[in-house]
């Protein structure tokens, strides 16, 4: 690895969070080691994630089906159904927030995990899990609000990076399928990693297998990285 002088450690064998019913292992970057931007982005470049003050990725050694991807944003174009997406929200005003507990965001947070990811590791929500997740002492967090007549529809977590940014966590209405929030969320990231002149947004891991995760591969170009190289996928 690149990270020079990090340590890393390695967990016992424990129940996968992606696939059910297999067992997985995960790498921990040394949280003793003085994480900034530059390492982070380094850690990123190598498929690693943050959770909280955490920097982690998969490290099973008979599965390799957790693949980190990330969108070469110069050459993305939307598709006609992302294309759609794009134009119905066009009434959402995004405001960028420094990371903090927020009562209004925290209900959307618990509505968004109760009615969509019941069956997952964040199930059941609660305000202290809410901010250890989302935020870290050290990481340069951004919340993105989204909003439509002033009425909270979602927030977009990110962390900036020397190269990007890395989209940590989404959540929305449950009630405003019809927006594909989810999917607007993400097109907007692009525009935003744009903006700021970077190259690519992460987007954190890519099951093939996993029906929740199909929704990664359909913004293209999309990059995978495969035996630590970043590959456009075809």
């Amino acid at each position: 690895m690149t990270a020079t002088g990090v340590k890393f450690f390695s967990t016992t064998s424990h129940a996968c969070s992606y696939l059910p019913g297999e067992q997985a292992i995960t790498l921990f970057a040394d949280p003793k080691s003085r994480m900034d931007r530059r390492l982070y982005t380094d850690l990123s470049d190598l498929g690693f994630r943050r959770s909280g003050n955490y920097v982690y990725r998969p490290h099973c050694h008979h599965c390799n089906a957790c693949v980190a991807v990330r969108i070469p944003v110069a050459r993305f174009e939307r598709n006609r159904q992302q294309d759609r997406v794009w134009k119905r929200n066009q009434d959402i005003t995004v405001r960028e927030l420094a990371p903090s507990f927020d009562e209004t965001h925290y209900a959307l947070y618990e509505r968004y995990i109760n009615e969509r990811h019941d069956d997952g590791d964040m199930y059941p929500p609660s305000a202290e899990q809410y901010g250890s997740f989302l935020t870290s002492e050290w990481s340069e967090t951004r919340f993105y609000e989204f909003r439509a007549e002033e009425k909270l529809l979602a927030i977009a977590v990110c962390d900036l990076l020397d190269n990007g940014l890395s989209a940590v966590y989404t959540f929305f209405d449950p009630d405003e399928a019809k927006r594909s929030l989810g999917t607007f969320a993400i097109l907007w990231q692009i525009e935003e990693t744009r903006r700021l002149g970077l190259p690519s947004l992460y987007l954190g891991y890519w099951i093939k297998s996993s029906p929740k995760m199909n929704y990664k591969i359909s913004f293209r170009p999309i990059e995978l990285l495969i035996n630590n190289e970043w590959l456009t996928a075809r």
